[in-house]
């Protein structure tokens, strides 16, 4: 190893585990450990989803540790690192202690289950009552806050807690936290506060927003000290926090004291920088234009896990109804960003499968036959194919139709109420049904990203090809589905599990360089983003007209569903 040769750690905390990866100045990745983390639900109340940040630092700690030995790297290389993490509340008090967040008689106490995660969805009286104001705070997050975002679940803390308890906590968006937790310095990021803490772009905070809706306290005199914003503080991605590792910190990380820390961003947010810029490879063959800034705002990336995260930059503020933003400088400083969203991808084609009659059979033969489970499905439904004497999957289903929002619609509808539905059911069980319902549940989500891409598209965007990353990418079924559903390029990473890190990793890097300027902070990118692999649209005119006959069925079945519920209501009065 050379004098000069620098290495950055990436760190991203997901919803189940925390990962640490070891990344060079070219984007290669030396090392990386993944610890899980540990998830409380409440039986009595499935809305609930709570961690602990004690719980997820100790498994950082862990995995920065071994990622130093596996790699045999001294931490003096180690220049930089960053993190990413879920966009879920973390409670503390001023002295870094964890706060509960449980409801119940400890609430607000001091104590170790103090994320509520993303995916809880106890705020929705809250939510509701945030969406009847009409506030300017609205026009930011597609004309409607999402129950998962932070506000709604502060004013649900401040519902079920002592006012001198509630006095004495720091709200974070979780990327913040574990800066905050890593520096001492509790100056929030840009990309946290922006999307999902309700600090406006170009205006910052609204006091009469805050007053409405009954968290006037949160002004302080225009301090907002429980948000981490006194005098303005708030922070680009990647612009170095404090002065870099504390101390304490350092040694249970294994690194050095003062380590440039950069400014984090949303786990989807690192998995943008860890994508967009990439080069790709199509028919064996490297594109050999280096991509500039500019074609960022044709890309739309989709961060593709439990559930799907979709963002494009723009140099102008889109305003598109039901989709988060238009958010300013949430990455990129002086560019926009819109996000759209799926609640639920992964997670809904994971219950689909294991609450199936035939889930324990479909175990068995995988078991025997040594494959993964979705081998198997996909097994099943090419012998379907050819006793149906069908060309493809989609004709196998095609009397079959599948409306996916079971945990409510994040985009582009921003309805927390909306349900899935399953229409054509027949008197079957077997391996054979489920394959066909899998198959179903892979459409009705390349089907709903047409539905955002579309809505993205017709407010002002231009997206011309889709960057996946996450566990879904390495569904080779699913991304040519999403690449003849929606009519545009699927390009995949060169590892569908290690985008969100990089991105990360680059944060550390931006923050170690000193680097500014967005022109800049791209070049790193493309430097450190390996190339991907391009999926081309391929459907035949047949399957072409099935997949559109679907998507108009998809929005009917919308329209529909909203029609029902309102005859329910008014028949309920």
């Amino acid at each position: 190893m050379g004098s000069d040769a620098f290495y950055f750690i990436g760190i991203d905390v997901g919803t189940g585990s925390a990962r640490a990866s070891l990344v060079a100045q070219n984007g290669e990745i030396k090392a990386s450990s993944t610890k899980d983390t540990i998830t409380w639900r409440d039986h009595h109340d499935h809305r609930i989803f709570e961690q602990s940040t004690n719980n997820i630092w100790e498994q950082i700690c862990i995995a920065v540790k071994e990622v130093l030995k596996e790699s045999n790297i001294p931490a003096t290389a180690v220049k930089g690192l960053g993190f990413d993490a879920t966009c879920s509340l973390a409670v503390s008090d001023f002295n870094a202690n964890p706060i509960t967040v449980t409801k119940g008689h400890d609430i607000g106490k001091n104590g170790h289950r103090n994320i509520i995660l993303w995916a809880d969805h106890r705020a929705e009286k809250e939510a509701e009552l945030i969406n009847s104001t009409g506030s300017i705070v609205l026009n930011y997050v597609g004309g409607t806050m999402s129950l998962e975002m932070e506000v709604p679940k502060i004013l649900w803390l401040k519902k079920h807690m002592d006012p001198a308890l509630f006095a004495r906590c720091q709200f974070f968006d979780l990327p913040d936290f574990f800066t905050y937790k890593a520096t001492g310095d509790s100056t929030r990021s840009y990309c946290s506060t922006t999307c999902k803490c309700s600090f406006v772009p170009d205006k910052g905070w609204q006091p009469d927003f805050f007053e409405r809706i009954g968290l006037g306290e949160l002004i302080d005199d225009g301090n907002w000290r429980q948000m981490g914003t006194a005098h303005g503080r708030v922070q680009a991605a990647g612009s170095p926090v404090g002065q870099g590792l504390t101390r304490q910190a350092a040694e249970e990380l294994g690194l050095v004291e003062g380590t440039a820390v950069g400014s984090g961003l949303i786990d989807a947010y690192a998995g943008w920088m860890g994508t967009v810029a990439a080069r790709y490879t199509e028919n064996g063959q490297l594109s050999t234009v280096l991509p500039s800034l500019d074609e960022s705002r044709h890309r739309l990336a989709a961060v593709a896990g439990t559930s799907t995260c979709h963002l494009v930059q723009s140099r102008e503020g889109v305003f598109v109804k039901g989709v988060w933003g238009p958010y300013k400088d949430a990455t990129f400083p002086g560019w926009w960003m819109n996000e759209g969203g799926q609640s639920s991808t992964g997670q809904l084609i994971d219950f689909i499968i294991t609450t199936h009659h035939a889930y324990p059979e479909l175990k068995e033969r995988a078991k025997q036959e040594g494959k993964a489970i979705h081998t198997v499905l996909l097994d099943v439904l090419e012998k379907l194919r050819h006793e149906n004497h069908v060309d493809t999957y989609t004709e196998l289903t095609k009397h079959i139709h599948f409306y996916p929002d079971f945990h409510g619609n994040r985009s582009p509808i921003a309805d927390p109420r909306m349900r899935g539905s399953i229409i054509g059911l027949e008197l079957e069980s077997s391996i054979a049904d489920l394959a066909r319902k899998y198959y179903l549940t892979l459409e009705a989500i390349a089907l709903q990203t047409r539905h955002i891409v579309e809505a993205l598209n017709t407010a002002g965007h231009d997206i011309t090809s889709l960057y996946m990353s996450g566990g879904q990418a390495k569904n080779v079924v699913m991304m040519q589905l999403f690449a003849d559903t929606c009519n545009i390029p699927v390009i995949l990473p060169k590892s569908h599990s290690e985008a969100v890190v990089l991105g990360a990793a680059m944060l550390g890097r931006i923050a170690a360089e000193g680097v500014k300027v967005g022109e800049d902070m791209w070049k790193i990118m493309v430097e450190m983003t390996p190339a991907g692999t391009l999926v081309a649209p391929g459907a035949s005119s047949k399957v072409k007209k099935l997949l559109d006959a679907k998507y108009k069925i998809f929005r009917e079945t919308i329209d529909i569903q909203k029609r029902w519920r309102q005859e329910i209501e008014e028949a309920s009065d």
